[in-house]
């Protein structure tokens, strides 16, 4: 049977039961509570938040796809890669032997599959139901507790909320309403806004989004560059860009017609996931106040 454990409600409440749902899940398996090594993931946020708890998993779902859009922290060498988080190599898990494997709930139709190599426990995130920030502590907890790393868990909390803070004191004036983006061809991209990493990030960081339409519950809404053309803000694009579309771009006209295009102040950042939880959160937090750092005037 499925554990399923709380990820998206950050209350007192949860917390304990956080706690209670996790020492029951360590019970089959005590070695699991010091380390990760007993478990394997397919979602990139779980496994980015154990390595950051100092419990990397044992396996992770494309290793390789990971570092393009994760960025860090880095899976070591050790990591077995498990093929596709759609359709991982279940020979390969079931000789890994991992006592516990942890899932979103993107990948529930697995369960049947998986139950069969080991126990599944699934951790929510993005529901729609808090916002990004509150739901990427209560996972990090909940991580913590079922890796026996509760103090770690805390500590990940806290330093990732200082840090972003000393961030934000160091930024530069004047910064301009900025238009969070990522490609999916060269005529649509993804735009973050409510509900998102990145918009927790840029309150965090006192920073206006210049998007304030409406987003789904993991806080994008999905356009057509000419949505963009009248909106007055800095452009900040999240690599990685598919396939060619870097190579477009310059004979796009709908590209080249965006305020922040035409005046040279739009920026752009290297990976940081997007539907992440604290560790993605500080990393795009890093990379778009070094950028804010050096970005030229309009």
């Amino acid at each position: 049977m499925p554990v399923m454990l709380p990820g998206s409600r950050y209350s007192s409440p949860s917390r304990r039961l956080a706690g209670i749902l996790g020492w029951l899940w360590l019970a089959a398996t005590p070695a699991v509570a010091s380390s990760g090594a007993g478990l394997a993931t397919l979602d990139w946020t779980l496994a980015e938040t154990l390595v950051a708890l100092e419990a990397p998993p044992r396996g992770v779902a494309q290793v390789g796809a990971y570092h393009e859009w994760v960025g860090a922290p880095r899976l070591t060498n050790q990591v077995i890669d498990l093929g596709l988080r759609s359709q991982p190599n279940t020979e390969l898990l079931a000789h890994l032997a991992p006592a516990h494997i942890a899932i979103s709930p993107m990948f529930a139709n697995l369960t049947p599959r998986l139950s069969k190599i080991g126990q599944v426990a699934t951790f929510s995130l993005y529901t729609g139901k808090q916002e990004a920030w509150d739901e990427a502590v209560a996972l990090t907890h909940a991580l913590g507790e079922v890796t026996g790393r509760p103090a770690a868990a805390e500590s990940l909390v806290e330093e990732t909320a200082a840090h972003i803070e000393s961030l934000r004191q160091g930024l530069p004036q004047g910064i301009p309403p900025l238009l969070i983006i990522q490609f999916m061809d060269d005529r649509h991209v993804r735009v973050f806004g409510e509900h998102s990493l990145y918009q927790a990030v840029l309150e965090r960081l006192e920073l206006e989004n210049a998007w304030q339409e409406q987003t789904n519950a993991w806080g994008f809404s999905l356009v057509g560059l000419e949505r963009l053309i009248t909106l007055d803000a800095q452009l900040v694009v999240i690599e990685p860009y598919p396939t060619g579309i870097a190579e477009k771009l310059p004979r796009s006209a709908l590209w080249q017609h965006l305020p922040s295009v035409r005046d040279g102040t739009w920026l752009t950042l290297p990976p940081a996931w997007s539907f992440g939880a604290l560790p993605s959160a500080r990393r795009f937090a890093e990379l778009l106040a070094a950028a804010l750092a050096v970005a030229p005037e309009a």
